[in-house]
């Protein structure tokens, strides 16, 4: 299972964070987000050289391909996580550039997934996340049974409003494509500063799921 930890702002705190040897690290580039990235400080720089072990994913709502491909250059990002209306063709364009695309979906009933088809062989992961009246950060977690219905070859994250009271339903939750969760808000102590305590305590119990399953 890969874990995703979102939304960092803070050297300290990316540095804490990246010792609990989660998979991937986003830093959101979205100017409305309280939890967005100021790339001015440059603390990615500096972090892309401690930590170049963890993947790095740029989030990004409606940006233009040019503004996108220019902050992954500038900050050594590995993939490109897009919340907005990106059509398939950006997303494609992208990918050929060599980034792994992450399209985010917002759910709230099964007719939600629909859309997926038209990125199938386009992207390489979506991440179904909660749909509200913003582009994320809801901090809700939709239904996970709609999943069912997802009948896609790509692979997916479950995000939105995964916090440390979720352990029993990963646990129990099953799906072909699923293959990671995304941490937010819900291990937050004010927008854009991660818990590393909170977030160890759910990591640990996360990956003795994955033992048990293992063992099984």
């Amino acid at each position: 299972m890969i874990v995703k930890v979102c939304g960092m702002r803070e050297p300290d705190n990316i540095r804490d964070v990246a010792r609990l040897n989660v998979d991937w690290i986003g830093f959101i580039f979205y100017p409305k987000s309280p939890r967005r990235f100021e790339a001015v400080d440059n603390h990615l720089q500096e972090y892309r050289l401690r930590t170049c072990q963890l993947k790095k994913v740029g989030v990004f709502v409606n940006a233009s391909v040019e503004t996108m491909i220019q902050t992954a250059t500038s900050f050594g990002l590995d993939y490109l996580q897009l919340h907005g209306n990106e059509s398939p063709d950006d997303c494609y364009t992208l990918q050929k550039r060599g980034y792994a695309i992450v399209k985010a979906i917002p759910i709230a009933s099964a007719e939600d997934l629909e859309q997926t088809v038209k990125y199938e062989g386009r992207i390489d992961y979506f991440l179904f996340d909660t749909k509200c009246n913003v582009y994320g950060g809801s901090g809700q977690q939709f239904d996970w049974n709609i999943l069912s219905t997802y009948k896609g070859e790509t692979p997916f994250l479950l995000s939105g409003g995964i916090n440390p009271d979720s352990i029993e339903g990963i646990r129990h939750f099953r799906h072909p494509r699923f293959i990671g969760i995304d941490l937010n808000s819900g291990f937050e102590t004010q927008p854009g500063l991660k818990d590393v305590e909170k977030l160890r305590t759910f990591l640990s119990a996360i990956r003795e799921v994955k033992k048990s399953k293992k063992s099984k």
